[in-house]
């Protein structure tokens, strides 16, 4: 059970790891305007490490399932995948591509994509839907500050 686990947690962690090292605030971010509720740099980090793990462990806990087509087992896999796309995808954007306008509607996605699976899993796992209560509050005030940096921007 423990290298099933570790087999869906590591790897989303450290690509999420790869990916933020790879799109590191630069110059351009530094030069932005943003809000007054825009956090220290060092927040993200710890913050989307403890993210990732969730992440991962509701991935381990989905794919686990026997699928069955009247469980919904396919559709959480769908989205927790589509969820991790969007997610992954956001850095290289804003950061990468230095576009807070992509980047705002990639974060909308996958703000709809975490409230779907959430809804989509209470029924079935309420673990699971719990355990992306936190993400999906982190992801919102994310978005919330992409609007803002892109409104003042």
């Amino acid at each position: 059970m423990f290298l099933r686990a570790a087999l869906f947690v590591v790897p989303v962690v450290l690509a999420g790891w790869v990916i933020g090292w790879f799109n590191i605030p630069g110059p351009w971010y530094e030069s932005l305007s943003k809000p007054a509720f825009n956090p220290p740099n060092w927040v993200f980090a710890p913050v989307w490490t403890i993210l990732y793990l969730i992440i991962g462990v509701v991935g381990w806990r989905v794919f686990g399932r026997t699928t069955d087509s009247r469980s919904g087992t396919g559709s959480l896999r769908a989205l927790w995948g589509l969820q991790l796309l969007l997610n992954y995808a956001w850095s290289p954007a804003f950061f990468g591509l230095e576009s807070a306008g992509l980047a705002l509607v990639l974060i909308s996605l996958l703000l709809a994509t975490i409230l779907a699976f959430i809804l989509r899993a209470l029924p079935r796992d309420r673990l699971s839907a719990g355990l992306f209560i936190p993400y999906l509050a982190w992801v919102s005030f994310a978005a919330l500050l992409n609007f803002e940096i892109w409104r003042l921007n």
